[in-house]
């Protein structure tokens, strides 16, 4: 039986961000699969009365240093987004629409680069359109895609699912039945793949 991680993620999450960075190279060294599960966030709060760490200024301050830390440890760049928290409906559905094709990685590279290094404003259409452009996309074929109902009915379900097995925030990672939340607990992630 192969082995697989789910990865419950929202691209405007700090810690989804590192653990995506980390993710590829556990993956290879314990011979599993990556099962990508894109989901939102906000819905998740709304549905758990959960909120971000950054609603509460000391344990956002402390969160901020702390993902630092492991910025410096993982030997990649994390800058504190000046426009954070944003608003990801359109860029999950992005990722949704994508999901399974090979202009995934693609995609949350250019999403992930320009919201936690290059601090870009991704709230706003025209910004997202730029980086899309960059990356190689036609913003407008994408535009197209996350207007489909069926690309926006299963972002729902997704983040339905993800609250229904106890999914309160972003990331969260399942190995079977087990769930680990937070870039944090990649060594536990991966102490659950091994022989």
């Amino acid at each position: 039986m192969s082995k697989s991680i789910e990865f419950f993620f929202d691209v405007g999450s700090p810690a989804t961000y590192l653990a995506w960075t980390q993710l590829p190279a556990l993956a290879k060294r314990t011979n599993a699969d990556i099962i990508w599960r894109p989901m939102l966030l906000g819905g998740v709060f709304q549905a758990t009365g959960n909120s971000s760490p950054a609603s509460v200024e000391a344990k956002g301050n402390y969160t901020r240093t702390d993902f630092q830390r492991y910025a410096q440890r993982y030997g990649v760049t994390l800058n504190h987004n000046p426009y954070f928290p944003i608003n990801t409906l359109q860029l999950m559905r992005g990722a949704t629409a994508f999901l399974g094709s090979k202009d995934f990685d693609p995609y949350l590279r250019a999403i992930f680069t320009a919201i936690w290094v290059d601090e870009q404003d991704m709230n706003q259409p025209e910004v997202v359109g730029k980086v899309l452009a960059k990356a190689g996309f036609d913003p407008t074929a994408v535009l197209q895609r996350i207007s489909e109902p069926q690309v926006k009915e299963q972002l729902k379900t997704t983040t339905t699912e993800a609250v229904a097995r106890g999914v309160f925030g972003a990331p969260t990672l399942f190995v079977g039945d087990q769930m680990f939340f937070g870039q944090d607990r990649l060594e536990f992630v991966e102490a659950a793949l091994a022989p």
